[in-house]
């Protein structure tokens, strides 16, 4: 594929020196097969974190035992951020670290974040655990 990539890279290199005015003393090179390697780049150097990692590494966060109530609101603006909806672990381990701060508003906030998806909820039918009975089972 490369190869391919280059030996294109070349004819048109070619072609544009062949339609070159003449009379030039010293007409540009052709540029080499390094030319086109040149131009490859990679842009995603990191390693891809799974869905698993990324949720471990939240509850991590929010269950540091010496979190401040400034790293807890820091984290969930971030995960309010990545536009997602946190797993239940990770509201759980952050509405525990509101607990252990005696931080109520933070806490009343994370609840606000998750009901912020009521209308989605309602528009797609889709029904609560506590209005389907199920947190009393």
């Amino acid at each position: 594929m490369l190869g391919a990539a280059v030996r294109r890279c070349s004819a048109a290199a070619a072609a544009v020196a062949r339609a070159s005015p003449r009379g030039l003393l010293h007409p540009s090179p052709a540029p080499g097969p390094a030319a086109a390697v040149q131009s490859l780049r990679c842009y995603s150097h990191g390693s891809h974190e799974t869905d698993e990692e990324f949720d471990a590494r939240w509850v991590t966060y929010f269950n540091k035992p010496d979190i401040d109530a400034w790293e807890l609101r820091k984290g969930m603006n971030t995960l309010v951020g990545y536009d997602l909806v946190p797993e239940p672990k990770i509201i759980d381990a952050a509405l525990r670290a509101c607990r252990r701060l005696n931080d109520f508003a933070s806490a009343v906030r994370i609840l606000e974040v998750v009901k912020e998806l009521r209308p989605t909820l309602n528009e797609l039918g889709i029904s609560t655990p506590e209005e389907l009975g199920l947190d009393k089972v």
